[in-house]
């Protein structure tokens, strides 16, 4: 019986979308952004060095198709890809109305987002008094701080130490729908912070903001605070059943890999293996090894977004491709026969691009273990299809299968 893998490599967007001129990172709209293709530009002119050196290696995600993917998507030079492909390869769009994880993900699993989501405005204070009131009424504090937009690691640095000494937790936003809470694991207290974050939690889906996520760290001002590993997303449910409740209503297993479980709020998923992205990788190959048949790993490897898409990391952002090919190149032969895996991307995140936030890009969809051959141009909801289609489950959403 087939077995299918989904992997996401987030944010590895490969050209604007036709409604990039909708979406913006401050003044300036996505239209020309291209995250795969200025990396590319990037290594093959020298600025992308730090811990790398020259062009952009990625011969085994090229020689699934990757670089015609970008040249059929944008029509921008990828310097060094130039593969002949051996994989199914081709490139999707969205039709959700927000660059996010949660539009991205809930659409590639089958369903487009039908409502607008609520953002916050880049104001000071973002956050509405009556929000505000609910937070310390659930943290039972005074107040909060933060109450702004912000990165998440110079948040933490500008305010760890108030933090500290006030016990308030620090609440700030970005451009996606999204309410963070950063408290320190020792000082406020990890499971604390998960209890506020699930505690108020339901009071921001209703008002349709996709995620609450909680945001742990540790150290001190002296040093130097630090992110740990213990974050946790509170996703607003999908308004119908998406790809891993059709393959679990047919009495499949359904593995998620990352923060997949967040994402989906558990639904339709059996099992969750975390960690950093290499231990991801560590996870996603034993599974390729010992996964039952007939069943579905979905996976998302985070840190090409989190760690070096957000902070404009150029060089960064290089070496976890390289890191991330070189690992796929040793997994791709350990595939059975019958076995799909498909990579694609859930948005953009172009580190050349003005700003900090995701940019809105169209994304690879580069299949291994179905043949070869372009597919071309499919929406976000074709792949959910076409994974139940390989997996002989009854797809009940809009998309169509391109296997």
């Amino acid at each position: 019986m087939a077995r299918a893998f989904l992997v996401v490599m987030d944010s590895v967007g490969i050209g604007g979308a036709p409604d990039a001129g909708q979406f913006f990172n401050g003044d300036r709209p996505d239209s020309g952004a291209n995250t795969l293709a200025h990396i590319a530009q990037a290594c093959a002119t020298g600025q992308a060095e730090d811990g790398r050196s020259g062009p952009l290696r990625l011969p085994v995600l090229d020689g699934l198709g990757l670089g015609a993917a970008v040249r059929a998507a944008s029509g921008d030079d990828v310097p060094g890809f130039d593969a002949v492909p051996v994989g199914r390869w081709g490139h999707a769009r969205e039709v959700s109305p927000g660059k996010d994880t949660p539009s991205g993900h809930w659409e590639l699993a089958g369903v487009p987002v039908p409502w607008d989501w609520t953002y916050f405005p880049d104001t000071r204070p973002a956050f509405p008094d009556d929000l505000v009131d609910q937070v310390c009424r659930a943290a039972d504090t005074d107040g909060i701080l933060g109450n702004c937009h912000a990165s998440g690691t110079q948040i933490i640095e500008e305010l760890g130490q108030d933090h500290i000494e006030t016990g308030w937790p620090i609440c700030y936003t970005s451009a996606d729908s999204v309410f963070q809470i950063a408290a320190h694991e020792a000082h406020f207290g990890l499971e604390r912070l998960l209890q506020l974050c699930r505690d108020i939690a339901p009071v921001l889906h209703k008002m349709k903001v996709g995620r609450v996520i909680a945001r742990p760290f540790v150290g001190a001002a002296a040093e130097g605070f630090t992110r740990t590993g213990n974050r946790r997303d509170f996703a607003i449910a999908p308004p119908a059943p998406v790809l891993t409740n059709w393959v679990q209503d047919a009495g499949r297993r359904v593995h998620a890999i990352g923060k997949i479980g967040d994402i989906f709020s558990m639904t339709g998923i059996d099992e969750v293996r975390k960690g950093d992205d290499a231990a991801l990788m560590g996870h996603l190959s034993n599974l390729v090894d010992e996964a039952e048949e007939g069943s579905l790993t979905f996976a998302n490897f985070v840190e090409f977004d989190s760690l070096y898409g957000h902070r404009r990391n150029v060089a960064g952002y290089a070496r976890a491709l390289e890191w991330f090919d070189a690992a796929l190149g040793k997994l791709l032969p350990h595939l059975r026969d019958g076995d799909l895996m498909l990579l694609t991307a859930d948005h953009g995140n172009d580190p050349t691009w003005t700003g900090t936030d995701h940019t809105r890009e169209q994304v690879p969809v580069l299949c291994a273990g179905v043949g070869t051959g372009e597919i071309g141009q499919v929406g976000f909801v074709d792949v959910a299809a076409s994974v139940a289609h390989h997996l002989g489950v009854p797809a009940q959403g809009p998309g169509r299968s391109f296997l």
